[in-house]
C-alpha cells in the first residue's frame, strides 16, 4: 500500500474517532453493569418531574425513566435520577453523566444536528405562552410591547421570546436568569411585568405562587415545542430502545390496554396484542431485552393515557386538557408506528 493511501486511511481513522461521541458505545450493558439507570430530570416541574414528600422523583417524564428501568431490572426503583438546569442538561448528557434524558427539553434542529446528542421521540407536544398579573390589565401578548419578561438562559423560550417581538416589531426588556426557578421568583417579586416558558410549566408555576388566581396565562402560544427524551448519538441499540418505549405506551393505549387489564390481555387471541406483549415474535431480543418488555413498561406505568392522567391531566393538579397530545384517532396527534 503506498504512503498516500496509508495516510489517507489514518486520517479518516481519526476523523471518524473524532466525529464519535464520547460514552456512546454501549449505554445499555453499561446501565447493567452499574446496576441502575442515571436519567436526567429537572429540578422540579409539577407534573413532569418533583420530588415528593419522601424525597421519590414522580412525574410524567420520570414516568419514562421508570419503564426503562422496568424494561433492564423489571425494578422501577432502579432508577436514579439527577436534576439538571436548562444550561446544564445538554452537556451533562455529552458527558455521559446520565444515561437519557426524559427532561422537558424540546427537539429542535440545532440541537439534534452537531451536539453529539439525539432526539428519540415526542412524548409532550408544547408550546410557549405568557403569565402576566391580573393588575397588569393585559389581555393578549401582543400588549406587551415595552414590558420586561423574565426567562430562564439557555432554552428555547429565550429564543422565542426574541423573535416573537422582532415579528411584532415591538420592544421589550429581557430578564433573563440562570434556572428557570430564578426566573419565576423574580417575576413573582415583581421584577419583571411577565414570565414566559412553556404553557405546561406555567401552569405548574402558577399553583406555586402565593396568590395563583392573581395571575392569568395569555392564550396566545407563540412557538411549537415538542418535548421528549434525548440520547446520546452513536448508539443505535439504546436509541430504538428509548424511542420504542415511548411508543409502546402510546400503542397501548390505542389497543385499550391498561395497568388494570394488561393480564387479560395476555389472554388475547389478536394477533397484534400477542404480537405487540411479546407472546408471539422476539421483538425484544432484536433490540437486546427481554421479549416482554413491553408487558414491563405497562405493568410500571400503565399507558400514555393513564400516565397523562395521573400525572397532567384530571388526576392531576394542573388538569391540563389533553389538545394535540390527545391520540390521533381522537382529534389528537399522538401516533405510533406499528409494531410489527
Amino acid at each position: 500500500m503506498k504512503r498516500s493511501t496509508l495516510r489517507l486511511a489514518a486520517a479518516i481513522g481519526l476523523a471518524t474517532a473524532l466525529a464519535a461521541p464520547a460514552f456512546a458505545a454501549d449505554t445499555l450493558q453499561t446501565i447493567r453493569e452499574r446496576g441502575k439507570i442515571i436519567c436526567g430530570t429537572s429540578p422540579g416541574v409539577a407534573g413532569f418531574s418533583l420530588q415528593d414528600a419522601n424525597g421519590r422523583w414522580e412525574g410524567f417524564d420520570t414516568d419514562i425513566c421508570r419503564a426503562l428501568a422496568a424494561i433492564i431490572f423489571n425494578d422501577t426503583e432502579k432508577a436514579a435520577f439527577v436534576p439538571l438546569t436548562s444550561k446544564d442538561r445538554l452537556i451533562a448528557l455529552q458527558a455521559g453523566e446520565i444515561d437519557v434524558l426524559p427532561r422537558t427539553t424540546t427537539w429542535t434542529l440545532a440541537r439534534n444536528a452537531g451536539q453529539g446528542v439525539t432526539f428519540t421521540a415526542v412524548n409532550y407536544y408544547d408550546g410557549q405562552g405568557f403569565m402576566v398579573t391580573k393588575k397588569l390589565g393585559v389581555t393578549s401578548a401582543a400588549q406587551l410591547g415595552g414590558a420586561s419578561i423574565c426567562v430562564a438562559q439557555g432554552t428555547t423560550s429565550e429564543l422565542n421570546l426574541a423573535d416573537y417581538f422582532r415579528k411584532l416589531g415591538a420592544e421589550y426588556e429581557p430578564a433573563a436568569f440562570s434556572t428557570s426557578e430564578e426566573a419565576m421568583k423574580a417575576y413573582e417579586a415583581g421584577r419583571c411585568d411577565a414570565y414566559t416558558t412553556d404553557v405546561s410549566a406555567l401552569s405548574a408555576v402558577k399553583m406555586k405562587l402565593q396568590a395563583p388566581d392573581a395571575h392569568v396565562i395569555l392564550p396566545e402560544i407563540i412557538s411549537k415545542e415538542p418535548l421528549g427524551p434525548w440520547v446520546r448519538t452513536g448508539d443505535e441499540t439504546w436509541f430504538n430502545l428509548v424511542r420504542w418505549t415511548v411508543f409502546a405506551l402510546v400503542n397501548a393505549e390505542e389497543l385499550g390496554i391498561t395497568k388494570a387489564n394488561l393480564q387479560e390481555m395476555l389472554k388475547s387471541p389478536n394477533p397484534e396484542i400477542k404480537r405487540f406483549l411479546g407472546r408471539d415474535g422476539k421483538m425484544g431480543e432484536a433490540m437486546g431485552v427481554s421479549n416482554d418488555w413491553v408487558v414491563r413498561v405497562i405493568a410500571a406505568v400503565g399507558n400514555y393515557g393513564e400516565s397523562f392522567e395521573r400525572h397532567l391531566g384530571a388526576k392531576s393538579r394542573l388538569h391540563l386538557a389533553r389538545g394535540p397530545n390527545e391520540l390521533w384517532s381522537r382529534g389528537g396527534i399522538q401516533y405510533s408506528p406499528p409494531f410489527r
